[in-house]
């Protein structure tokens, strides 16, 4: 009812330990970038890579060589895709999205809120999150490329600042 033998259940326990420790061995071989702040990319390869660990662990018909095989070509395509997109500006505009601005000098930009399907009580929220009380204190919010707000105060100093990029 349980199981159905044990040798299915000590495959699944050896098979498991092996498959698991060959994905963090070659998410550290790849570096830090691979697991840094999610973009669409980084999404599909997660979930691909967790796919394949839960098929081999699982499926007999998935032998741990291939699996390993597979979690190479993933991690091995993202690699690629990061290591292309700071060497090349045109690659990196293909594959990542730009940074929007939401709200500046404490007015809510309409059109790009409803285009990236964000309300105003979300921006509330990262304005209180980054510990403003008042909206007109804020000089911009950004829906950054992997889904996070950055809130930015008014800039007194004069200096650049880091909206060169946003659009």
């Amino acid at each position: 009812m349980f199981y159905n033998d044990m040798q299915g259940l000590l495959r699944v326990l050896i098979i498991g330990v092996l498959g698991y420790v060959a994905l963090v061995f070659w998410l550290r071989v790849s570096g830090k970038r691979t697991l840094s702040k999610w973009n669409v990319f980084d999404f599909v390869v997660t979930i691909a890579l967790g796919s394949i660990l839960a098929s081999v662990i699982i499926s007999k018909s998935v032998p741990l060589a291939e699996g390993i095989l597979a979690f190479i070509v993933l991690i091995g395509l993202q690699y690629a895709i990061t290591w292309f997109s700071v060497r090349s500006s045109k690659f990196a505009a293909l594959v990542k999205a730009n940074p929007t601005l939401l709200l500046s000098n404490g007015e809510y930009c309409d059109s790009a809120l409803k285009s990236q399907r964000v309300t105003k009580s979300e921006i509330r929220a990262a304005v209180r999150g980054a510990g403003i009380i008042a909206i007109e204190e804020v000089a911009a919010v950004v829906l950054e490329t992997d889904g996070s707000f950055s809130v930015m105060p008014h800039n007194n100093s004069g200096s650049k600042t880091a909206l060169s990029d946003v659009v």
